[in-house]
C-alpha cells in the first residue's frame, strides 16, 4: 500500500510538511509506504476549463507545462492521499488549490478515478482560518468520492515560523493520531 503526500505550502519543508511527516511516520510504522511531493518552487496551474480531459479520457490533463501530470499519476497510483496547505489569508494556498482543481477535473472526466481511496487533509495556521482550508480539501475528497480519515481533533498544527508546529503539542498528537487512524482504515479496505 502506498499513501502520496502533497506539501501545497510555497515553503519548502515549512510547518506543512512537518505535519504531513508526522503522519507519514506512523504510516511507515505501519508498513505503509510514504512519498512527499512538494509544489514549492515547482509551477502548477490552475484549470483552464478547457474540458480536453473529458473528451480524451486518458487520466491526464491536457495542459502539460507544468507538474499537474506527474501529481495526477501519483494520485491514481496511489491507495491513500494527504493533501497539506498553509493557511494564507484564511484560504487555501495557491498551489494546493490548483492541484485540487486540475486533479479533480481529470478525476471527474475519468468516471472518478478517485474513487474509494482514503483522504486527509493536512492544514498549517499561524492563528485563525484553518477551518476553511481544511473543508476545501475535504470538498475534494468527498467530491471525488473518497472516504475521509479523522483523527483526534481537527488535523491543524498552529506555527508561524518554521518549525513551530513542532511545539504545538496537541498538533502534533493530531498528526501522529492521523497517521495512525489511515493506516487501520487502509488495512480494513485491503482486507
Amino acid at each position: 500500500m502506498k499513501v502520496i503526500a502533497f506539501n501545497g505550502s510555497a515553503r519548502k519543508d515549512g510547518n506543512t510538511a512537518k505535519l504531513i511527516n508526522y503522519a507519514c511516520e506512523e504510516l511507515n510504522k505501519e508498513g505503509i509506504a510514504t512519498e512527499l511531493v512538494q509544489l514549492a518552487g515547482r509551477p502548477i496551474h490552475g484549470c483552464i476549463a478547457c474540458y480536453k480531459c473529458f473528451a480524451s479520457k486518458d487520466r491526464r490533463c491536457a495542459v502539460t507545462d507544468d507538474v499537474a501530470n506527474e501529481c495526477i499519476e501519483k494520485m491514481d497510483g496511489a491507495d491513500g492521499i494527504i493533501i497539506g496547505s498553509p493557511t494564507y489569508f484564511a484560504a487555501i494556498s495557491p498551489e494546493a488549490k490548483a492541484l485540487i482543481d486540475r486533479s479533480g477535473m481529470v478525476g471527474r472526466a475519468n468516471g472518478d478515478m478517485y474513487k474509494r481511496k482514503v483522504g486527509a487533509g493536512v492544514v498549517a495556521v499561524r492563528r485563525a482560518g484553518a477551518i476553511h482550508v481544511f473543508d476545501t480539501i475535504n470538498h475534494f475528497f468527498t467530491i471525488g468520492q473518497m472516504i475521509i480519515v479523522g483523527s483526534s481533533y481537527w488535523n491543524v498544527g498552529v506555527g508561524r515560523n518554521i518549525g513551530d508546529v513542532d511545539s504545538d503539542e496537541e498538533g502534533v498528537k493530531t498528526m501522529r493520531d492521523l497517521g495512525i487512524n489511515m493506516a487501520w482504515l487502509l488495512k480494513k479496505l485491503q482486507g
